[in-house]
């Protein structure tokens, strides 16, 4: 079992959390909570946002689709970070 400090990061997750960054978005990573948490929280316009990061393929794992099903606030699936940016509405 691999412990949650060593839990693994999506390979797109750097761009989407330098993307945020850049258009003033807070971002705090979440990638070794565990237990479904979204990977990411962002901070954008007085707004939270829960964003799981995902690769072209990857698919929700049974804790993180609990988890989605859940969490009654913003929440979304990102795969690029054009995707994380409409997500919080940085972008149309």
């Amino acid at each position: 079992m691999t412990p949650r400090w060593a839990a693994k990061v999506d390979s797109n997750q750097v761009a989407i959390v330098e993307a945020l960054r850049a258009v003033g978005a807070s971002v705090l990573i979440l990638s070794r909570v565990g237990q479904g948490c979204a990977d990411l929280c962002a901070g954008f316009r007085g707004r939270n946002f829960f964003l799981e990061v995902k690769t072209d393929k990857g698919k929700l794992t049974p804790a993180e689709k609990e988890f989605q099903d859940s969490w009654n606030g913003n929440y979304a699936i990102v795969r690029t970070a054009d995707e994380a940016l409409k997500a919080i509405g940085a972008i149309e």
